[in-house]
Parts: C-alpha cells; sequence; structure tokens
C-alpha cells in the first residue's frame, strides 16, 4: 500500500503581535517544511465508514485530526466511500513540528484525490482551517509567511538549508504557553523580505523555556554551535546549516541524553502535484 508524507515544519521565526476579541492570538510566522515527518496510508472502503487501522499511542479516537479531516472532507464534499487510515508516527505530540496539522493536511490532499472530490487547493485551505489553525499552510503547500492566526499566507524564497532538530523529553500543551501571563503579545511585525534566519526570535521561547528546563537545556546546548531557536510551541529546538555535512557534525557531538534528527529544508511539501 502506498505511503503518503506528512513532513513536519519548522517556525523559523515567530511574533506575538495582539490578541482577537475571541482569545485568539494574532501571530507572523515564517513556516518551513523539512524531509521528517509521519506517514499515512490510505485503504478505501465502501460502506462509508471513516477508521483507524491502527490506534496511535496518546492520541484517543475523539483528538485524531486525521479521522476528523476525513470526516470533514467527506461530509463537505458528499462523499460516500469510507477509509481505513493507517499512521507511522514520527513526529513527536507536543513538539512544535506540526505532527496533527500535517497529518490532517496529507489526509485532506490525498482523500481529496483518492474519493474524486478534486478541489482546488484554495478551497481545501479553507476547510482546513476549521482543524486547527496550523492546518492550512500544510494544504498551501510551500515556504510561507504566515498572519492572522496563521491562515494568511504569502510564498517565500529562501536559500537551501539543513537543520538539526533535538527533540527534548517533554510535550508542551500550546494553550499553556499561551495562557501564560508573561507571555509577550504586542510584538511589531517586521517586514518580510528581506528574511536572516539570525535575527529573527520566537516570542514563545522564554515562556517554554520557564515551564520547561529540559527546553532550555536542549536550547542551551545547540548554541555552542551557533544560531539556536524553539519551533513553534516547542519542545523542539533547532540550528540552520549550509549543509548537511555540518549538520552531522554537531549531531555526532550529541550528549547521550539528548535526541536529535537532521533533514533538510524544503521549498515545496512532498505531495504539491496532488493539489492543483
Amino acid at each position: 500500500m502506498k505511503g503518503y508524507s506528512a513532513p513536519a515544519k519548522l517556525n523559523l521565526m515567530l511574533l506575538v503581535t495582539g490578541r482577537r476579541a475571541d482569545g485568539y492570538h494574532l501571530l507572523q510566522t515564517v513556516f518551513r517544511f523539512i524531509d521528517f515527518g509521519d506517514t499515512l496510508h490510505f485503504a478505501l472502503r465502501d460502506d462509508g465508514a471513516v477508521a483507524r487501522a491502527t490506534d496511535v499511542a496518546g492520541v484517543p479516537d475523539s483528538d485524531d485530526l486525521t479521522l476528523r479531516a476525513a470526516r470533514l472532507l467527506q461530509k463537505a464534499g458528499g462523499v460516500r466511500h469510507g477509509v481505513d487510515i493507517t499512521l507511522k508516527k514520527r513526529l513527536p505530540i507536543g513538539g512544535g513540528l506540526g505532527g496533527g496539522s500535517s497529518d490532517a493536511a496529507t489526509t485532506l490532499i490525498v482523500l481529496n484525490k483518492l474519493w474524486g472530490v478534486n478541489w482546488p487547493r484554495a478551497r481545501l485551505q479553507e476547510l482546513a482551517l476549521d482543524l486547527g489553525a496550523d492546518v492550512p499552510v500544510f494544504v498551501f503547500g510551500q515556504l510561507a509567511e504566515a498572519r492572522g492566526i496563521g491562515e494568511k499566507l504569502s510564498p517565500l524564497t529562501l536559500s537551501p538549508a539543513w537543520y538539526l532538530v533535538l527533540i527534548p523529553p517533554v510535550a508542551v500543551t500550546t494553550a499553556q504557553v499561551f495562557q501564560d501571563p508573561d507571555l509577550i503579545r504586542d510584538s511589531n511585525p517586521i517586514r518580510i523580505p528581506p528574511f536572516s534566519v539570525d535575527a529573527m526570535r520566537n516570542d514563545l521561547e522564554p515562556v517554554v523555556c520557564r515551564q520547561f528546563p529540559e527546553v532550555a537545556r536542549h536550547l542551551t546546548w545547540l548554541r555552542q554551535f551557533g544560531v539556536a531557536r524553539m519551533t513553534g510551541s516547542g519542545a523542539c529546538v533547532f540550528a540552520e546549516f549550509v549543509s548537511e555535512a555540518e549538520a552531522r557534525s554537531v549531531q555526532h557531538q550529541l550528549p547521550a541524553t539528548m535526541r536529535g534528527v537532521v533533514a533538510r529544508g524544503l521549498d515545496r511539501h512532498p505531495l504539491w502535484e496532488m493539489c492543483a
């Protein structure tokens, strides 16, 4: 059975620029996909049922974004078919790599094709927003600047890069971070382009480092080798390198108590060609 990629994302910068009346925070961020992620398999069924073929540790059916995405598209597209979804999970839960959002977007992209819905990308993006603020960018499918709550997307062009991503052994709850009274909520947006990863920051990072000392420890270690930053609301942290060799050289120096992966930055989603 064919496997479909659900890549991780990195937030190369993240500013909290305000807050809406409904409580949602306004952001400015830059998303880049990397060639490390989950893999999904889809087996169509004729009875209309949408189900998981295997359980995912720590994710009950009611919280599974792949199931929610499939059912949302099924209802909106008037689809009579169902599907069994198998997810091979590599991305950590609560890691800031967008694993659940990426899984949901891959589900929308693939089932849009397999079920014959064949909606254009823009319409799938609108549907994706119902599943979470990070889901639309994975459907958008390009390296992008995002504003608003993450739904206002503009394509970007950046130089090729490799990343060393460290995965602290903690899971960060996004809501807990955004509720912290010390969170900066009034950063001024910056003009992009130009963009330099060295000059950027993540407004959520100080709060997470205070709440989760393991994140701070991983950042401190990685900063021996240059600029390092947390992605999203954590817990994962990363540094950018010009070459794979440089990234792997630092990876080889990791203490036994730390885990890290080397990944290439992508300009487009691996499933870009599946969605017009």
